[in-house]
């Protein structure tokens, strides 16, 4: 039989990846309040950077375009996966999975980039203080930022222009939303290739964003080792919250996205929890590592608590 005779026209995708799932509402009451956190201190990260022109300033713009991505990220599939479990609502339209899985992947390609640009920003601090503000300006921040999100849209624009050629055999996705793979696994073509296609992509993101981390840090070692005791502490404290960052986010990725391609076999409910531990997990963790080891914003925290506490 042709894929053109065994092709079905699909105008929706059922969402199966929770079917085996033994306590829905738990899980989505998890993911619910794991979604809203995160989306809120986000949200207070970016308006107190916004509200506070001596936050202007290059490291606080990457933080608040870091906050940005997380909302972008985790919004692309947590409101798919709590409607789900807890409205039972398990269908999406083509269009709408097209666009978030356009949505999730460039979310994950962008806290690779940012990661990578901040990891610049405290080499920069660091080894050249007094020339900080020559090299590192609110403007090369900005121009730096637009050049991430457009290189990171040109990656996720093959795959849409992959997906949307192909037949599909069926309309039920295995996963808990729309994601490359769930949609791939759809079509009446072997998948291997797209997903090798996809692997080598994701590969050359997340190792030369890893890689360029790792060379920042080595530098800044290497400098610390030449530094007095008092200014490796203060160093340190400032590599401390960026490297927490990069842990959560790249553990899960290339677990995800490398280590498959090389034998690791993961069942549908490890790469689940995988997936959805890659999304929540740096989306709630980086902005509460920030506001708590970033002294302005935490100054800003402290006195904002102080004026409620008056008023009280």
């Amino acid at each position: 039989m042709s894929l053109q005779n065994a092709s079905i026209n699909v105008t929706h995708f059922i969402i199966g990846g929770f079917d085996t799932l033994s306590r829905p509402i738990a899980v989505g009451v998890a993911i619910l309040i794991t979604y809203l956190l995160a989306v809120l201190a986000n949200m207070a990260n970016i308006m107190f950077i916004i509200s506070d022109k001596r936050l202007h300033k290059p490291m606080y713009l990457l933080i608040c375009n870091l906050a940005i991505v997380d909302i972008v990220y985790t919004s692309s599939s947590s409101p798919t996966m709590i409607a789900v479990l807890l409205a039972g609502v398990n269908t999406i339209s083509y269009v709408e999975c097209l666009i978030q899985m356009c949505v999730f992947n460039l979310g994950t390609a962008m806290e690779s980039f940012v990661l990578a640009v901040m990891a610049l920003d405290r080499l920069i601090a660091i080894i050249y203080p007094f020339q900080y503000h020559t090299y590192l300006t609110n403007t090369r921040v900005l121009v730096l930022t637009l050049i991430m999100w457009f290189v990171a849209w040109c990656f996720v624009f093959y795959m849409p222009a992959t997906v949307v050629p192909l037949p599909h055999c069926s309309s039920r996705l295995k996963y808990s939303f729309c994601d490359f793979a769930a949609i791939i696994r759809t079509t009446c073509v072997n998948p291997e290739k797209y997903f090798n296609e996809v692997a080598i992509g994701a590969f050359f993101i997340l190792f030369f964003t890893f890689v360029f981390i790792c060379l920042s840090y080595c530098g800044i070692l290497l400098f610390v080792k030449l530094s007095s005791n008092n200014e490796k502490k203060k160093m340190g404290s400032t590599l401390v919250s960026h490297l927490i960052c990069v842990i959560v986010h790249y553990c899960p990725a290339f677990v995800r996205v490398i280590f498959t391609r090389f034998g690791v076999v993961l069942t549908l409910e490890e790469r689940q929890g995988l997936v959805i531990g890659a999304v929540l997990g740096p989306c709630l963790v980086n902005p509460f590592v920030y506001c708590l080891r970033t002294k302005e914003i935490k100054q800003k925290l402290f006195k904002i608590f102080k004026k409620f506490h008056t008023y009280d």
